[in-house]
């Protein structure tokens, strides 16, 4: 089991050090090459992409003048999951977002601005979210309860949720890849095609979830408004 789970092993040999967290900022080498190439398909494949998400985010904010620019955040977190995300495709290349100590960097600051913003801004706002219109008064302890405990575990989900699914995906990749030598000629075949529709369902729950990841916290920053 210790061999299964040394491709999520952030330790390496060079220096006794963690290089491969290096894997996080590799984007920042690519990026210029794309300042040559304007108007090139990536730019503006990219731009339109940012463009619908900054629209989308923008929607879900509200139209209120304490959320001018909020959204250009939200942007650039789905980039970095996402860019994250994928790079984690290729192999020899550490996958960042299958650990809780980047998922829950990423979370639980935002989390906490929102809620310190919110009750700080906003005490009866905050208040009346923990009690749902239309709850009978004998059920409001019990719904005070609940909603603050969902409220509390927020950022724990974000950061579980994309753990979880870039865990569970490269781990049955690396177990099918496993078989790879000891499986029959006959079954070869049927191997390397499961393992590329499982590449390209990981490249779908690499988009899915970074968006997921980012749609969340925008909700999230819109309640406390």
């Amino acid at each position: 089991m210790s061999n299964l789970f040394s491709v999520f092993d952030p330790s390496t040999s060079s220096f006794n050090l963690s290089l491969n967290w290096t894997s996080t900022v590799l984007g920042l080498l690519l990026i210029p090459t794309s300042v040559w190439l304007i108007p090139s398909r990536y730019p503006v494949l990219w731009n339109t992409l940012l463009a619908k998400l900054h629209n989308e985010f923008k929607t879900l904010l509200g139209s209120k003048k304490i959320n001018k620019g909020s959204t250009f955040l939200f942007v650039s977190l789905f980039s970095l999951i996402l860019f994250n995300n994928f790079l984690g495709l290729f192999p020899y290349i550490f996958t960042s977002t299958s650990h809780l100590i980047m998922t829950l960097t990423l979370a639980l600051p935002l989390w906490v601005s929102f809620m310190v913003f919110g009750w700080i801004n906003n005490t009866n706002h905050m208040f009346e979210h923990l009690v749902p219109q239309g709850t009978p008064a004998a059920l409001m302890p019990f719904m005070v309860c609940i909603e603050t405990i969902s409220n509390i575990i927020r950022p724990g989900t974000l950061a579980v949720r994309l753990t979880a699914n870039m865990i569970a995906g490269h781990l049955l990749l690396t177990l099918l890849g496993n078989n790879g030598p000891t499986i029959t000629q006959s079954l070869l075949w049927v191997l390397i095609t499961a393992q590329i529709l499982l590449l390209i369902l990981e490249s779908a729950v690499a988009v899915i979830q970074s968006y997921v990841f980012a749609v969340l916290s925008t909700l999230y920053s819109s309640e406390v408004n």
